[in-house]
C-alpha cells in the first residue's frame, strides 16, 4: 500500500483568536484607534463613558468592514452589480472612482464570440 492524500478542513486555520481574520485584525484595530481619538477629545470635556462607548462602535464598524460582503439584494439595482464581494473592496473601489477620473465599467451581461 501506498501512501494517500487524507482531506482535512484548512477553513478557519488564517483565524486569530478564532474571530479575526488578519485583514479584519487591522480594520478593527484601525477602527479602535479612531475611537481613542474621539475618546481623548470627550475625556477632556468630562465624558470619558461617551468616548469608551465610542471605541467600542467603531471597533465594531471596523470589524464589519473588515469582515463581511455586500449582500446580494435583487430589489436593489447597486447590491445587484456589487453582492458578493467585500465591503472593504466596494469602499476603496468608491475612493478610487472619487478621487480621480478612472473609469470603472462593469459590465452586466457576459460577451459572447462569433465563432
Amino acid at each position: 500500500m501506498g501512501p494517500y492524500y487524507i482531506p482535512r478542513n484548512v477553513k478557519d486555520e488564517g483565524r486569530i483568536l478564532f474571530i479575526f481574520t488578519g485583514k479584519s485584525l487591522i480594520y478593527t484595530a484601525v477602527g479602535v484607534g479612531i475611537g481613542v481619538m474621539f475618546n481623548l477629545i470627550l475625556s477632556a470635556l468630562g465624558a470619558g463613558l461617551i468616548g469608551m462607548i465610542l471605541i467600542a462602535v467603531f471597533a465594531l464598524i471596523g470589524f464589519a468592514i473588515g469582515t463581511f460582503k455586500v449582500p446580494d439584494i435583487g430589489a436593489f439595482a447597486f447590491t445587484k452589480k456589487v453582492g458578493g464581494e467585500p465591503i472593504d473592496q466596494v469602499i476603496l473601489r468608491a475612493i478610487k472612482f472619487k478621487k480621480s477620473n478612472n473609469k470603472i465599467y462593469v459590465y452586466d451581461k457576459e460577451e459572447t464570440k462569433d465563432e
